[in-house]
């Protein structure tokens, strides 16, 4: 806890609103702030696979992170697995049997080995045909090592897991980062495929192998619309979502943890946002003094309103204002700190949403790039909404420059454009309340949807963006920006 006020330098910056990648974390320091939504609490249950889906940056990363550190710290057998480890199984995809057998064994062994190197050391290769004779009963062949081999001493943090081990007889397995290198490929979606199959074949033949497995939701979107198979573990997926309220619990509670003061979750969720605002007072002036729709709003409102409801932008935003603020040697984010960040804000935003969504529509960038308001639209009261019938006939004008196919070459229509831009949360659906706007946006559990649905709501370019789209009239923006009403 700084001592003399804030500075904003880098060490202070990152400790107080923290890695934008949460593998990059002290575990430590992501226990201290993390806030468990009900998607930790879904995916932590004792099951034999659990799936966590959600876009970038929404943090399932620090999900299992924290998961993991906890069953750790509770003596459970847990084994982690990344995209190094995996990297030369189930290559045959042009034998989708073949590469499922290839995953089935290469993971239990996978995990055997992984297990014996936070437990204890087995010398030479015969655990292999041991494992073989055995059929592949992961947890019955750690059972038959582990009875035999207690004789040997083993540290007590080690002996400990092993003995928990052979009460409760669980071994909790994540698969993370399984994006990494996707290039939306038919081998890469039919590998993939084949690892979900063997996973679900895994844990269905060996009793107390839990698998927790993160997904992005475009990877997944990929997979389960060309692998009818993977309809058997639609019930195992847990869409990882964060309301905005949420996200400023979380945010509180980084501020707090960093001047060393404990929180109380449920305390936290409970208190109206105009109360949770309070806790920022200390890093950021009260009231938003710039020009437009946003002029004396309460500066949460407009950090809120320009988040995707995904953690990783607002730790970007705040990042950004923060430097600002350090340029100036202030030690507080101002609104010219918060202004001078939106650029370069919007810019990343839509940068990462074209790298994200690009394997399944690859001329995304030709699409959301001429979605910027043309010089009707600007002068338009609200340049970046449109009813439903506005926003078809701006997609088919767009499609008159050239149609877009998708990943698997079909050719998408207008509702088809409007329902992706939709899903990736590039829009959102509005509804004036006043002075403040109702923004909702799509739900998860209607991903696979391809209808676009008009429930009496207009469309809205999400505020994220649009210093990308508009760099050349940044004022007219702020006098079309208005502020989200999701306030508890």
């Amino acid at each position: 806890m700084p001592m003399d006020g804030l500075t904003f330098n880098e060490q202070e910056i990152q400790a107080l609103f923290g890695h934008e990648a949460a593998e990059n974390e002290s575990t430590e320091r992501l226990q201290q702030y993390y806030f468990k939504n009900n998607a930790y609490k879904q995916v932590v249950a004792d099951l034999p696979l659990r799936l966590l889906v959600g876009h970038k940056g929404i943090g399932k990363s620090a999900l299992f992170q924290v998961a993991m550190a906890e069953e750790q710290e509770a003596e459970k057998l847990t084994v982690l697995i990344r995209p190094d480890d995996i990297a030369g199984f189930g290559g045959n995809t042009s034998d989708f049997l073949a590469a499922i057998r290839d995953w089935k064994t290469g993971i239990i062994e996978l995990i055997a080995r992984k297990v014996f190197s936070t437990t204890m050391a087995i010398e030479g290769d015969g655990w292999r045909r041991d494992l073989g004779r055995r059929g592949g009963k992961l947890v019955d062949f750690l059972v038959h090592t582990f009875q035999n081999n207690l004789a040997g001493n083993l540290p007590p943090a080690h002996k400990a897991i092993v003995d928990r081990f052979l009460k409760k007889q669980v071994v909790y397995v994540y698969i993370d980062d399984l994006d990494r290198g996707w290039q939306g490929r038919p081998q890469d979606i039919s590998r993939l495929s084949a690892l979900l199959n063997a996973v679900r074949d895994i844990s269905t033949e060996n009793n107390g192998i839990y698998f927790r497995i993160s997904m992005r939701s475009d990877v997944y979107f990929l997979v389960r619309t060309s692998d009818e198979s993977t309809d058997k573990i639609e019930g195992s997926v847990i869409w990882h979502s964060w309301t905005n309220h949420e996200i400023f619990v979380l945010w509180v509670k980084r501020i707090e943890s960093f001047f060393g003061n404990k929180t109380d979750d449920n305390a936290l969720k409970s208190l109206p946002q105009h109360k949770l605002a309070d806790y920022l007072s200390r890093i950021i002036e009260p009231r938003f003094e710039g020009k437009g729709h946003w002029q004396d709003a309460p500066m949460y409102k407009v950090f809120m309103s320009l988040v995707r409801r995904r953690p990783r932008d607002l730790v970007k935003l705040c990042t950004l204002a923060a430097r600002h603020s350090s340029i100036r040697n202030g030690n507080k984010i101002t609104t010219r700190d918060l202004e001078n960040s939106f650029e370069e804000y919007s810019q990343g935003r839509l940068q990462d949403t074209i790298n994200e969504f690009r394997s399944e529509l690859p001329d995304i960038e030709r699409l959301l790039m001429n979605m910027k308001p043309n010089r009707k639209e600007r002068t338009a009261k609200k340049g970046y909404v449109y009813s439903t019938d506005e926003l078809l006939r701006k997609i088919q004008n767009i499609m008159e420059q050239g149609v877009f196919r998708r990943s698997n070459n079909s050719q998408a229509s207008p509702k088809d454009l409007a329902a992706f831009m939709y899903k990736i949360n590039f829009l959102t659906a509005r509804k004036d309340s006043g002075r403040y706007i109702e923004r909702k946006y799509f739900e998860e559990n209607r991903y696979l949807s391809s209808a676009f649905a008009d429930f009496g709501f207009d469309w809205e370019i999400h505020p994220a963006y649009r210093w990308a789209l508009q760099p050349d009239d940044v004022a007219s923006i702020f006098d079309q920006l208005e502020i989200s009403s999701d306030e508890t």
